[in-house]
C-alpha cells in the first residue's frame, strides 16, 4: 500500500458525570454487581497462552476485605523465562509491522473502551482498587483512551521527522524498535498507567513483559483482554504476575532486556539503576530507563490567595483517592493571616467528607489498598499524637476490621522540617506548616530544599509577582507546576507527567517524549550517483 497514512486528530475522551437518571449509572451499577458476584480466575498470558501454575493469591476489595473478586496465578522462573522467550519470538514480525498498523489496534482498543468495555473497566477498577464512579472514570476509561488516541497521533509526528536532503543525495530516518524486551512494572493506583507503561513501548513496535502491581490484577487483566480483542498479536505484551524480586531478578540480568518502562518506589527504582549498573556489560545494548516515582507534592500559598481556592485545592488534592496519587498533595504552606480564616472551614469540611464502599455512589473516598499500606499511614497519624511538634487537627480515626479506611487527616506541623512534611506517606494525610506572612521569599526556598522529590506543586496567590517568584524559585521543584489550582489531575496531551529529582526520569507520560524513548533512530543515506575516482580537485597538480 501506498501513501503517508495520518492518525484521526486526537481528542480527550469527555468525562461521564454518572448523575442520577444518566444511563452510564445504570450500566454500571448493574456491572459493579455482577463483578460483585464473580471470582475472575487470571492465569498469565504468555505467548498468547493462558498458563495457571496453581500457585494463586486472591484479589480482595480493599473496602470489603473478606470479598474476593479474583484469584491471580502467579509465575516462577521458568515462566519468566517463558515471557523472555516469548516476546523475542513476536518482536520478529511485531517490530516490521507498518506502524499505522500498529497504532490502529490501540486505536480499536481506544474506541472499545469508549463503548462496550467502559463499564467493565471501570467497575473492575472501583472495587478491586477501591475508587469512586468519578475517579475510576477519568483513570480507566479516559485516561487510557486518551494514552492511545495520542500516542497514535505522537508515532505518526516522529515518524514524519525527516533529515535534509541535498542534491544527489537522500536522507532518511527510520526508527527502529529497541533490540530485545521492555520490561513494563505498574502500580496499583492507576489502570491508565499499567495501560500506557505496556501499550505505549508496544506501539512502537516493541515486545514487553509486563508485571502489573499485586492489587490491581483485576483491572489491568482486562487491559489486557481488551487489547487482545482489539487484534494485539500474540507474544506482543505478555501478562506476568508474580513475586516481584523474583520476576525482577529474572529480567533485569537479561541480556535481551532493551528497556524498563516503571511506576512505583523510588527505593525500588533506584535498586534497579544499581542492579542494571553492575550488570551493564552483559546487555546486548545499553537499556532504556524511564522511570516515575515518589513524590511529596506541595501547595504553597501566598498571603494573596483566595481562601476557598485553597480550601478546595487542599480537599480535593490531598483526599481524592485516599491521597493514593502519585500527585495528591501531602504538604501545604500557609500564611498566618490566611489560616486564622482557613483554619475552621478546612476542618469542618475535611470532617464532613462520606468515606465507605465506592459502589455507594455518595461516597467522596474510600479505602486504602490493603494492610501494608494502612498500617503504615496510621504510624504517621499516632506519631503526630504523640508528638509536641505537630497536632492533629482534623480526622484521625481508622479502622480495618472490615475494610482498610482511614479517615482523611490534617497534621498542622509546628516545625517545617517535622516528618510528615517530608516523608512520602502515600495516604489520605496533608500536614500544613503556618508561615509569617513576612516569611514569603523564605517559605519558597524552604519548600524547594525539603524533599529531595520533585514531581507536583501549586501556588496560590492574586499577586501577580509572587507568582513569579514562585516559579522561579520553584524551578527544579516540581515536573508538573499548577498556578491557582490543586496539583493533580494531569490531562494528556495538555499537562505531560512527570518529575525529576527523586521523583524520576521526567519522560512525561502522555507526551511526544515518552514514546521517543521506544525507539531507536537510524540514519540512511543514499546517493544516487556514487563517485567513481578517490582524488579530490585539491589533489590536482598546479
Amino acid at each position: 500500500m501506498n501513501g503517508n497514512p495520518t492518525t484521526p486528530p486526537p481528542v480527550n475522551e469527555p468525562v461521564l458525570t454518572y448523575a442520577p437518571g444518566t444511563p452510564e449509572r445504570a450500566e454500571l451499577k448493574k456491572e459493579l454487581e455482577s463483578q460483585s458476584s464473580t471470582v475472575v480466575d487470571i492465569p498469565l498470558v504468555i505467548g498468547g497462552e493462558e498458563i495457571r501454575t496453581g500457585n494463586t493469591i486472591n484479589v480482595v476489595m480493599p473496602h470489603a476485605h473478606s470479598h474476593v473478586l479474583a484469584t491471580v496465578h502467579q509465575a516462577g522462573a521458568d515462566e519468566v523465562r517463558q515471557a523472555v522467550v516469548a516476546a523475542a519470538a513476536a518482536h520478529r514480525e511485531w517490530s516490521t509491522t507498518r506502524w499505522e498498523d500498529r497504532a490502529g489496534i490501540f486505536l480499536r482498543a481506544a474506541d472499545l473502551l469508549a463503548g462496550p468495555w467502559r463499564q467493565k473497566m471501570n467497575a473492575a477498577t472501583m472495587l478491586g482498587q477501591s475508587k469512586t464512579a468519578l475517579q475510576a472514570e477519568i483513570d480507566s476509561a479516559c485516561e487510557i483512551i486518551d494514552f492511545f488516541r495520542f500516542a497514535a497521533h505522537f508515532a505518526e509526528q516522529i515518524y514524519a521527522m525527516q533529515p535534509l536532503s541535498e542534491r544527489g543525495v537522500w536522507n532518511r530516518a527510520e526508527y527502529r524498535p529497541l533490540e530485545g524486551f521492555i520490561y513494563a512494572v505498574t502500580p496499583f493506583n492507576f489502570t491508565a498507567i499499567g495501560a500506557n507503561l505496556s501499550g505505549t513501548p508496544a506501539m512502537m513496535g516493541n515486545t514487553v513483559v509486563w508485571k502489573p502491581g499485586r492489587t490491581s490484577m483485576l483491572s489491568n487483566y482486562y487491559v489486557l483482554k481488551l487489547l487482545e480483542e482489539a487484534g494485539l498479536p500474540a507474544g506482543v505484551i505478555n501478562f506476568v504476575a508474580g513475586d516481584a524480586r523474583l520476576v525482577t531478578s529474572e529480567l533485569l540480568t537479561h541480556t535481551e532486556l532493551a528497556g524498563i518502562h516503571f511506576t512505583g518506589s523510588t527505593a525500588v527504582f533506584n535498586s534497579f539503576w544499581e542492579t542494571i549498573g553492575g550488570n551493564i556489560g552483559g546487555y546486548r545494548s545499553y537499556p532504556r530507563i524511564v522511570g516515575e516515582t515518589g513524590g511529596k507534592n506541595f501547595i504553597v500559598a501566598h498571603p494573596s490567595a483566595e481562601l476557598d481556592a485553597v480550601k478546595t485545592a487542599i480537599i480535593r488534592g490531598a483526599f481524592e483517592y485516599q491521597g493514593q496519587k502519585c500527585s495528591a498533595a501531602s504538604r501545604a504552606y500557609v500564611p498566618v493571616s490566611l489560616w486564622k480564616d482557613l483554619e475552621g472551614p478546612l476542618v469542618e469540611e475535611t470532617e464532613s467528607l462520606t468515606m465507605g464502599d465506592p459502589r455507594e455512589f455518595t461516597n467522596f473516598l474510600n479505602a486504602v489498598i490493603d494492610q501494608k499500606a494502612f498500617d503504615k499511614i496510621t504510624s504517621y497519624i499516632d506519631r503526630a499524637r504523640k508528638s509536641d511538634d505537630a497536632e492533629v487537627i482534623a480526622g484521625g480515626a481508622y479502622d480495618d476490621s472490615e475494610g482498610w479506611f482511614i479517615r482523611p487527616t490534617i497534621i498542622q506541623a509546628k516545625r517545617p522540617d517535622y516528618v510528615s512534611m517530608c516523608d512520602e506517606i502515600f495516604g489520605p494525610v496533608i500536614s500544613i506548616f503556618v508561615y509569617d506572612d513576612a516569611n514569603w521569599s523564605r517559605t519558597l526556598r524552604l519548600v524547594d530544599s525539603t524533599s529531595p522529590y520533585a514531581l507536583t506543586g501549586a501556588v496560590f496567590a492574586k499577586d501577580s509577582r509572587a507568582i513569579r517568584e514562585a516559579l522561579d524559585t520553584l524551578r527544579n521543584s516540581a515536573g508538573n507546576f499548577y498556578i491557582n489550582d490543586k496539583p493533580t489531575g494531569a490531562v494528556v496531551g495538555h499537562q505531560p507527567f512527570g518529575g525529576g529529582r527523586a521523583s524520576g526520569t521526567n519522560d512525561k507520560a502522555g507526551s511526544v517524549m515518552n514514546l521517543l524513548r521506544w525507539v531507536s533512530a537510524r540514519s540512511i543515506k543514499e546517493t544516487f550517483v556514487p563517485s567513481l575516482d578517490y582524488r579530490y580537485p585539491f589533489m590536482d597538480s598546479e
